[in-house]
């Protein structure tokens, strides 16, 4: 029992990153209802900003370290917003009312450039981040065995719940909120109600950027390196669990990918690792085409 409680502990950290791109991931897809390849390279290229701006102060700016990783953080914030603000308004605007494959091939470009940006920055080279806040929690123990979790993953676990719940509450309440349901619902209808569609979209391209971005510092902080290799795993897993839950509610979404990630958490503990990302796909996959085929037979009905 002690063992199971241990992989539950640790279910809770990667459901919480997952969680957390998935609810930046609907935001954008909520309004858009085209496949965004390139949220995990966003992901993925924060993390590996954050990792060697955090390098280059350290290690020619002569920073402290606590200093390095805060101009890392802070580059991390200011390039999501960067990409997220010319994905909005050269990617996404233009072709938003053409097919859904433009807009999949297009994030598949990006995708790729984010990666080999990423990639040619690090000189192909993994740099690593020294273990920060790495003093383990006991919950639980026994004769043999401890259950614990470091410090720096029950931070992570509490900025994602206080971040996430914020942003459901400021999402359930705000003009904001409203203006995305409605633009989800039908974008004509509310332009002609009033609502702003476009600076709608934009924000919520710009919101889902900073949860892509606050998840990288997180992961970067904790694992001590984000591949640039890693978007693409990231985006297709967050894709499949986010098409399961559905695009309208980032909340729903948001605890969809925490199951997710604690049964991703249970088989590694349990089964061959090797095979878990396998497995998993296959069952959104199973998961996706019955739920489809579900919502298919209740629209003729």
């Amino acid at each position: 029992m002690l063992y199971f409680f241990q992989q539950v502990l640790n279910g809770l950290h990667s459901g919480a990153l997952y969680a957390l791109l998935a609810f930046g991931y609907v935001l954008t897809n909520g309004i858009l209802h085209r496949t965004n390849l390139a949220y995990g390279a966003l992901f993925a290229f924060c993390g590996q900003t954050m990792i060697l701006t955090a390098a280059f102060g350290y290690q020619v700016l002569w920073l402290t370290l606590l200093a390095a990783v805060a101009l890392g953080v802070v580059a991390a914030f200011l390039y999501a917003a960067l990409i997220s603000h010319v994905l909005s308004r050269s990617v996404f605007e233009p072709l938003a009312d053409r097919t859904p494959n433009a807009i999949v091939v297009t994030t598949l470009g990006i995708l790729l450039l984010l990666s080999e940006a990423s990639r040619i920055a690090a000189d192909t080279h993994d740099l690593w981040l020294p273990p920060m806040l790495a003093q383990p929690i006991v919950f639980a123990q026994g004769a043999t065995f401890k259950a614990t979790l470091t410090l720096i993953q029950l931070i992570d676990c509490a900025v994602v719940v206080a971040a996430i719940a914020l942003a459901s509450w400021a999402f359930a309440r705000s003009s904001f909120g409203r203006c995305w349901r409605a633009v989800s619902d039908d974008p004509k209808a509310a332009a002609m109600c009033g609502v702003d569609v476009r600076a709608v979209f934009r924000h919520a391209v710009l919101f889902g950027g900073f949860c892509a971005a606050l998840a990288a510092v997180m992961a970067g902080l904790y694992y001590g390196n984000v591949s640039f290799g890693s978007g693409l795993v990231y985006g297709l897993k967050i894709l499949f669990v986010t098409a399961v839950g559905g695009y309208l509610s980032p909340p729903r979404a948001a605890l969809g990918a925490a199951v997710f990630g604690m049964a991703e958490s249970l088989w590694a503990g349990y089964f061959p690792v090797e095979w878990r990302d396998a497995w998993m796909y296959l069952f959104l996959v199973t998961t996706l085409i019955l739920i489809g085929a579900g919502r298919d037979t209740g629209k003729i009905a």
